[in-house]
């Protein structure tokens, strides 16, 4: 009788937290956000209707965009494709360039974080090379590859490298010394020191630098497309811009925001099922 009652005051008081709570999931995940969006619409639609000879309303770029948005993935002779295979192709680039980033960075990040000496002859050159802008870099690589896609690729690799580089060592150096003076102690080999304890510690610092990398990578792989051309979601902004077409260039903005916005997600995943703990909304 008395896990009778326990059990339906639990049920109660679980229903009466749910009624409760719903309101606040609703405001939180669906009302705040669309009033957001909705105040960026109404700006959108007031500066377009101050410039209207230009800029297209919110629904006039709906209208113009709908072959686009309906058939993403449409193919109808050289160079007319759909916004759908553009993305693809930008997105290929991304990750080829942001992982062969990530295999660089990761062991870079552990042998500075693990030795003074590293710290010391890399340092300097980390400073000297992570503020200088991604642009830079595509000359250079183009004098290199003679070719537009290897090159995009060696920019998102150089520009990616930093972030990573230097979330790692801050987590590889910041790992208490007290747990490494216990593994002296129990003579843990070094490879099972960096297995057993450097790595489960520093991880969520590599992670923070990952989804930093991979966010600047998705900025950087625009502008390089704007200038090297080709097929590419950069492109098409740059050739929608010279033929007058705001509408296909809106498009694409909201394209390219909602992949980044998709590709933090996934690496927030990912890092939650390694780490085995959920990433907070301040690591977001």
């Amino acid at each position: 009788m008395a896990i009778q009652l326990n059990l339906s005051a639990i049920a109660v008081a679980s229903q009466t937290i749910w009624r409760r709570a719903k309101p606040i999931v609703v405001r939180d995940v669906v009302i705040l956000p669309a009033m957001g969006f909705l105040g960026i619409i109404i700006l959108w639609w007031i500066v377009a209707l101050a410039n209207h000879e230009l800029m297209p309303t919110p629904p006039e770029a709906l209208v113009a965009n709908l072959d686009y948005i309906l058939n993403p993935f449409y193919e109808r002779g050289p160079g007319n494709l759909g916004i759908g295979w553009l993305l693809l192709a930008s997105l290929r680039r991304v990750l080829v360039g942001f992982l062969l980033g990530a295999v660089v960075a990761i062991p870079l990040g552990f042998l500075i974080g693990m030795s003074r000496g590293a710290m010391l002859a890399l340092n300097p050159i980390i400073q000297i090379f992570k503020p200088v802008s991604p642009l830079a870099w595509l000359p250079i690589a183009l004098a290199i590859f003679n070719l537009a896609d290897p090159s995009a690729i060696f920019v998102i690799f150089i520009t990616s490298l930093w972030p990573t580089i230097i979330n790692t060592a801050l987590g590889v150096s910041s790992i208490s010394k007290d747990y490494l003076d216990v593994a002296r102690v129990l003579e843990m080999p070094r490879w099972r020191r960096i297995t057993k304890i450097i790595w489960p510690a520093s991880l969520p610092y590599i992670f923070t630098g990952l989804r930093i990398s991979l966010g600047i990578a998705w900025l950087v792989i625009v502008a390089v497309e704007m200038l090297t051309g080709g097929v590419g979601i950069g492109f098409f902004v740059w050739d929608e811009w010279s033929r007058l077409n705001l509408s296909s260039v809106f498009l694409a903005v909201l394209v390219i925001g909602l992949t980044g916005l998709l590709l933090d997600f996934a690496v927030g995943k990912v890092q939650e099922l390694v780490t085995h703990r959920p990433v907070s909304r301040s690591e977001s």
